[in-house]
Formats: structure tokens, sequence, C-alpha cells
């Protein structure tokens, strides 16, 4: 099975496998689609496809990652973890010593060399080129009362570090501020943001951007992958989808875009421009507070004949970036055990919103090992992020948070087994008292013993006899405790 070729293939696979709904219905861009859709995704139900949008002739589609189901076949697999499989079989012979050289050396095996991303002359993008582009054309939400306005949510934001020419791929909110100006959300921490400052330090000079909307399933989850910036986000959207992703040249700038993207936007920010974003309601449950960012100028606007604008929420998880994450969990929980092999298994649950909560079942071997993992873990990539990490012994399923707020309430002693630590934290997290740094915690849930500090006899588990369980399974249906 291969990843849908763009987002029309998804569409239709998702559809036949009633996996989507068409609402024939007129329905307000303004509030009325995220309330219809905050409450299919938190019933775990199908995506939605807005055929009748006020305001716009452009259809709207979301909810399209919102389940399991759904982000498997937006990648090509039947389950997640078959793509963290084929990452682990194929660095097994090589284990090189960082997280970067570890991505380019899988990146860069015979067997994906088809990966590479490749340009060719014409693309279904350009179909239509608009003579008086206008960001007004988009059906872009109204998603929460306290929202300062429209906000397009899944843009794919193409920039080139100007000093290397390396491209970047991420998803970064726009506010709409006006027919052909948007606010840029580049959050300090992000690549783009580093090319835009590189932009001003270096040449002082404009910054080009081209924004893909409704790109082929994988290259859209490529660009929400935390991926280091030396790693292309095309070639692991090449890896995913089992072919490079087709670029095609912009009208308007020298960057490229991928051809069956459903509409573009090109055009560039000023690094000497700032204006007020915000507030914004974030995946975080909470709004996230009006601050200055760069700035969007559209020279340009192309699309596909009848496009379709593929769109998200994010509020009070669980919200359909929650999928998002659970592939990313899955991708690259193998890597992180190439860095930490004690790691067993991995769990973000939606009530971290990603960077609140990471849970890690590890095989514990020497005295200090839980903090030994913790510290490993804030210091790669993005994990910094994590402001609370908690890690327990290998049995334990870190799926089962049932379980795990079990074992973590019976085991930790709170003297003892309590990490604080300081260092950078989300631009989102509200919580610390500075923007972007703050304390984070570690949870030391394993057992203890002796070379701890323990000098007790710790407790086992209660667990009923293996034969007694199987005697009982094989007598279940006598015992007709589930007869009508």
């Amino acid at each position: 099975m291969r990843a849908p070729k763009d987002l029309r293939s998804f569409i239709n696979a998702l559809e036949g496998r009633g996996q989507l709904r068409r609402i024939s219905s007129p329905v307000s861009r303004d509030l009325e689609i995220t309330e219809i859709a905050d409450r299919v995704v938190k019933r775990r139900g199908p995506a939605l496809l807005f055929e009748r949008v006020d305001g716009s002739s452009i259809p709207v589609l979301i909810n399209a990652f919102g389940s399991v189901e759904r982000m498997s076949l937006a990648l090509g697999v039947r389950e997640l973890d078959e793509i963290g499989a084929s990452i682990r079989r194929l660095l097994q012979p090589d284990v090189p010593s960082s997280l970067t050289e570890k991505l380019r050396k899988l990146l860069e095996l015979k067997e994906i060399a088809g990966a590479a991303p490749r340009r060719v002359a014409h693309g279904l993008c350009q179909e239509v080129v608009e003579e008086d582009p206008s960001l007004e054309l988009l059906p872009a939400l109204g998603c929460w009362p306290g929202d300062a306005g429209r906000y397009i949510t899944t843009p794919l934001v193409f920039t080139q570090d100007p000093t290397t020419g390396r491209r970047n791929v991420g998803m970064y909110r726009m506010q709409i501020y006006g027919p052909r100006e948007a606010g840029m959300h580049w959050q300090r921490h992000k690549d783009g943001a580093g090319h835009w400052r590189a932009s001003d330090h270096a040449h002082s000079t404009r910054l080009e951007v081209a924004v893909a909307l409704g790109a082929d399933p994988a290259t859209t989850y490529a660009a929400t992958a935390p991926l280091p910036s030396e790693i292309d986000e095309l070639l692991l959207a090449g890896f995913l989808r089992g072919q490079g992703v087709e670029l095609v040249r912009c009208k308007s700038v020298s960057l490229e875009v991928p051809a069956n993207a459903e509409i573009v936007l090109e055009g560039y920010v000023d690094p000497s421009e700032l204006l007020p974003e915000g507030p914004f309601g974030d995946h975080t449950g909470y709004y996230s507070l009006q601050d200055l960012y760069p700035v969007f100028h559209l020279t340009a606007l192309t699309h596909r004949r009848d496009p379709i604008y593929q769109t998200t929420i994010v509020g009070r998880p669980p919200m359909e970036d929650y999928y998002l994450g659970m592939a990313t969990e899955r991708i690259f929980l193998p890597l992180l055990q190439l860095i930490s092999p004690e790691i067993v298994d991995m769990h973000m649950p939606a009530e971290g919103v990603f960077h609140n909560l990471v849970i890690v079942a590890i095989r514990k071997r020497f005295p200090g090992h839980a903090r030994k993992v913790m510290y490993g873990l804030w210091g790669t990539g993005q994990m910094m992020f994590a402001r609370n990490i908690v890690v327990l012994d290998e049995d334990v399923d870190v799926h089962n948070l049932s379980e795990v707020a079990w074992r973590v309430t019976a085991n930790v002693d709170a003297r003892r087994d309590l990490v604080i630590a300081d260092g950078p934290v989300d631009v989102l997290d509200h919580a610390s008292p500075l923007p972007a740094y703050g304390g984070k915690l570690g949870i030391d849930a394993t057992r203890k013993g002796p070379d701890e500090g323990y000098m007790r006899e710790w407790p086992p588990d209660i667990t009923m006899s293996s034969e007694i369980v199987s005697k009982v399974d094989r007598r279940w249906a006598e015992y007709g405790i589930d007869r009508a």
C-alpha cells in the first residue's frame, strides 16, 4: 500500500472506506465549522468535506487526519509502527553517533534512493493563475471566539536559508490581515524563523516565501515532523510516499512547491517588519496571546481547477493534530532508541499536547538510569520542550494511562524521585515565568533497590498464576456470565 499521491487521491480513499462525510448544507467559516469539527473529532468521527461554505466557492476539508486509521492511510501503511520498523531495519547495520547523522544515513540508503524530490516543468497547482491575487479567495476559518481574525492553519511554508540555500518546510499558522498580508507565526525555535533572522542579519533583504495548501498527505505530515535543520522535509516525505515529491517552480519567487498541491501562495517577508499577531485558540487548549511577528506579503496565487481547501482546528485535546503527533511518536521512536537503547517504548498522550508530557519505559540496569534517560531526552532536538518526563520500568504499558497513573502514585517518593531542571520551553508555554524559558519536571517511577538508597524490600506486583488464568479462559463461556 502506497501513500496517496495527492489530496484528492486521499479524499477518494477516505470516502471509499466510509471515513469521509460530505456536508451539502451551507455553513459559516466563522466558528460554525469549528464547533462541528470539534464535536466530530472528540467522538472519533469521520473526515468532513464542507461543500457550501458561506463567502467562498471553495470546499473545506477538515479532520482528514483525525484517527489512527486515517493517519495510517495518509502514510501508506496499515499500522504506524510499520514505518518505525522499516527505519529500524534500515539503520540496524550502521549506528552513527548523532540523531542528525542517523537521519542523513537513513535518507542516503539505496533502498530509498528514489525519495529525493525532483523538478517538473508543469504542475497542477498552477492550472489557474489569479490575475488579482487575494487571500480573500480562501475560506480561511475564524476558529474560536477570542481569535484575532481568520487563520490559515495547515500551511506548508517553504523558505531557503539565505546563506546556505538549504530548504525548510514547516507548518506555521498565518493570521490574515487583509487581501495581501498575513502574519507569519514563526516561533523563535523554528527553522523558518532562523531563515528570517538570517535574511535580516546577513543580507537585510526580503526573504522569499511560498505556501502550499492541500499537498499530498505525506508531505503535509513531513512539514510537522521535528527534523534537524540539516534534513530536508521533502526527503522524509519521499521516503514515506515511496517516491520523490514532484516540485514546480513558483511564478513570482525562486522557490519550488509540490506540483500537485491544491493552492499555492507566493510572496515575501521583510526582515524589518513586525505586526501584532494573535490571540489564537491554540493546541494547548488555551489562547496564545498577542505578540509581534513577521508579515507575509502576497505576490501571486495559483491553484488547481476547482481547488479544495484543507484546514484544521486546534484547541483543547484531543484534536486532529493529536494523530499527527502520534505518527511522530511512532516514526521517531526507533531513532531515539538508537541514541538511548534502554528505551523500550514511549508515549505522548493527547492530554500532554505533545510537549507537556512524555512517558517512557526503560530497561533499568544501574542506579540513576532513569535520570540519565531524562537528561538525554531533554538534550535531543525538540524533546528539549518536554515539560514533564515520566520514566517507568520496561514491563509497564506506557499507552495505558490508568496503569501509568497507578505506578507513578504508588512508586514515587517526592524527595527522592522528582527532578527539576531549567531550560528552554515551548513559546506557547504560558506557565513558565519567562517566555520560552522555565522549569521541567522529571519523575522516576521505576522500582528502587539498595543501590539507590532504598533499604527496604520492594513489594512484588499482585498477579494471578498463569495456570489459573488459562483455566478460566477455557471455561469462561461455561460460567454463563456474558449471557444476555
